[in-house]
């Protein structure tokens, strides 16, 4: 049985997405975080849900999109990672968090591509 590149692509962006959501809401709420801090978080994990969404209707911009907040999310918490950890934990951290966006924005940029070839 042949899984459709685009329902992979779909399937990981929300994932993906759904997790961090998930886990800034949960981290809040678990640290007592203030609430001005904790909507800034929440609207992030919102803005990764759109990402997804948008990358969903239009597959090359919104791919090339997710491709982008990956490696700016890969570099981000590589600069400002907790300093405690090990290299391992970071480097680990870092390819987790950064992978998702990016292979789904490759798998939606290939999708478009084939069904452009194809027509």
């Amino acid at each position: 049985m042949k899984v459709p590149v685009a329902l992979v692509a779909r399937t990981l962006a929300l994932s993906w997405a759904g997790f961090w959501t998930f886990f800034f809401v949960a981290e809040s709420a678990a640290w007592q975080t203030p609430v001005s801090v904790g909507l800034l978080w929440l609207g992030l994990g919102l803005l990764f849900v759109v990402l997804s969404l948008v990358a969903w209707r239009w597959e090359a911009p919104g791919g090339l999109l997710l491709m982008a907040v990956g490696l700016v999310a890969g570099v981000a918490y590589a600069i400002w990672s907790p300093p405690h950890l090990s290299v391992v934990s970071r480097v680990l951290t870092t390819v987790l968090g950064s992978l998702p966006p990016v292979a789904a924005g490759i798998l939606f940029v290939m999708h478009r591509r084939v069904l452009t070839a194809h027509s």
